[in-house]
């Protein structure tokens, strides 16, 4: 059916409430509206849903999302019955209509005989993670959009090891909601039903503690936490999501008292309405903070994103201009300090290893290798890393020490399998009264890595090209590059392309072409002759297409310029592929 034609289904049919149809019917004299929202389905990709929310099947609603719930319990159904009995868990965050589409999703699977656990109220991304692992359920979802604009909302797709769901998995699951070929056939239980025949079970405290419980296990360093923790500041924003309590709460147990709350971004608040955006990558989500933390004289800011799974961390420089470190500064400083103190307590194993993704810094190389300690490399995507723990530590002989990625994500210990801002934020923070018990700051124990690794400098370009018009120009450009097999950009010469899609690396000045083992995943990595590196990718889950640069040199004004210079080079080809004609 066309797009005009499933607009009027939806518009007509009683299946659809009151809500819906009246926003519909503002659109009915825009027809380029009309197309957007309902030209496709919102796409069911390896992270699962993510879009605006709104009405129409491009769209994130309670109909798109049982229509995916749908799908999802028909894979469950049909992995037997000891997966229905098993569960899935359900957890949301504090964006608008996170709890009806949480609710929406429960009582699908409750329909279909699988039993769920729904969170009371609003909880972190890797608690859910963890509540998969500790009920042993056979799947999870949190309804959440991570840190995008106050428009989208988003279903995350999580398998029975707490990690996301695999590619294959996701493929099933894909394969499922394909079958579906009328949105209003679902099968649904309302709550109090679904209550009384023990297919929906309300969860929270008693998950909760043994989350805290185990995250607290992996302090390294108490006894120093608990001589400073009265004394060391701390300036913490949960950015208006779901990090208040959790990281509040473990940064009291382990002993710090002295932390100060955004009071303004303390309260979940769907509008965001103190921010632009709740990045914390961006500056300008800690305006408020930094007001804070000059006000106190504080020196460090920890700032999580809406459903807490992503970390921001803002400092002090030499000049006393607070700074906000990127994910791969905060990565590479928490894997020297876990790597550094196991060392010193004797507890680093021969046989560990840190995770890291294509596109983060190789700076992290150099510090495994000082330590004598594997790095291992995977794909853009915090669920490799969750694979990576899984065929490593759980089934194999290694132990797993720490992984990162560049976008703001970190995580120690195994008890979730995805990124958590609950547990970095108690690492950062005994991270940062482990420096001021040598007299240093945070962002001095970032020089002193620089001085003893090298001045390694990333970058990051990110492109949004809306609708259908713009995923067809992002796939115009990576297929125009994949053609061309550029062996410069502006002068900026190419040693090697890792095609991703392929899974070839092409060697330009030898002529010859290796097998790469990673998944296949539509992503160009470019090795450059100076030793530099870029890498380009459209985004699984929005209209985007990102490039991620990395540079290194003797000085910081040398890795500066370079980084300027190669991006410079880049764009200048990409650029005109993106926009022109």
């Amino acid at each position: 059916m066309d797009s005009n034609t499933i607009y009027k289904f939806w518009l007509e049919n009683e299946y659809f409430d009151k809500e819906t149809k009246e926003e519909l019917n503002k659109i009915k004299d825009d027809p380029k509206e009309i197309e957007e929202r309902f030209y496709r389905d919102l796409e069911f990709g390896t992270g699962g849903l993510r879009g605006i929310i709104g009405a129409g099947t491009n769209r994130m609603n309670i109909y798109t999302v049982r229509k995916a719930s749908q799908g999802l319990a028909n894979y469950i159904s049909s992995q037997g019955e000891d997966a229905k009995k098993r569960g899935i868990v359900i957890a949301y965050d504090s964006r608008f209509k996170s709890p009806e589409f949480a609710l929406e999703s429960a009582k699908i699977f409750a329909g279909n005989g699988i039993k769920a656990y729904l969170f009371d109220e609003l909880r972190p991304t890797p608690e859910l993670s963890f509540a998969v692992r500790e009920l042993g359920a056979a799947a999870g979802i949190v309804i959440t959009a991570s840190h995008n604009p106050k428009e989208y909302n988003g279903y995350k797709v999580y398998g029975d090891d707490g990690g996301q769901m695999s590619l294959e998995g996701s493929n099933a699951v894909l394969a499922e909601i394909n079958k579906i070929s009328d949105i209003t056939k679902v099968n649904l239980l309302e709550k109090e039903e679904a209550i009384a025949k023990g297919l929906l079970q309300m969860i929270g405290k008693d998950i909760d503690d043994s989350y805290i419980s185990k995250l607290k296990t992996l302090s390294i360093n108490p006894d120093l936490v608990k001589k400073l923790g009265e004394t060391f500041k701390i300036v913490y924003t949960p950015i208006h999501g779901t990090g208040n309590k959790p990281v509040r709460r473990i940064l009291d147990e382990i002993g710090f008292k002295n932390v100060l709350v955004v009071k303004e971004q303390e309260k979940p608040d769907s509008a965001f309405s103190t921010v632009k955006s709740p990045n914390p990558e961006e500056k300008s989500a800690f305006a408020i903070a930094i007001e804070l933390a000059k006000k106190e004289d504080v020196d460090l800011i920890i700032g999580t994103d809406p459903d807490c799974d992503r970390v921001g961390v803002v400092v002090r420089n030499a000049g006393g201009e607070y700074v906000v470190l990127t994910g791969n500064q905060t990565g590479c400083l928490l894997t020297e300090y876990v790597l550094s103190q196991k060392k010193a307590k004797g507890e680093l194993p021969a046989n560990g290893f840190v995770v890291k993704t294509i596109v983060t810094t190789e700076l992290s190389r150099a510090i495994a290798d000082h330590y004598d300690i594997e790095l291992v490399e995977v794909l853009t995507g915090f669920k490799f890393i969750g694979e990576k723990i899984m065929q490593m530590d759980e089934q194999g002989d290694k132990k797993y020490l720490f992984g990162f990625e560049e976008s703001y994500g970190y995580l120690a210990g195994t008890f979730a399998r995805d990124k958590d801002g609950v547990v970095a934020s108690m690492l950062i923070a005994e991270m940062a009264a482990y420096y001021k018990s040598r007299g240093m700051s945070l962002y001095e124990g970032l020089q002193e890595i620089f001085k003893k690794y090298g001045y390694s400098l990333e970058g990051i370009n990110s492109f949004t090209l809306e609708g259908k018009a713009g995923i067809e120009r992002i796939k115009y450009t990576m297929n125009e590059l994949r053609e061309r097999k550029p062996s410069s950009f502006s002068g900026a010469e190419v040693a090697a392309i890792r095609d991703y899609q392929v899974s070839a690396r092409y060697d330009l000045a030898k002529g010859t072409k290796d097998i790469l083992t990673l998944p296949e995943s539509d992503v160009l990595y470019y090795e450059m002759k100076d030793g530099s590196w870029f890498c380009i990718r459209p985004s699984g889950t929005e209209p985007k297409i990102k490039i991620y640069y990395g540079v290194s040199d003797a000085t910081l004004e040398a890795s500066e310029k370079k980084l300027e210079t190669l991006k410079e080079n880049v764009l200048s080809v990409v650029k005109p592929l993106l926009y022109e004609a």
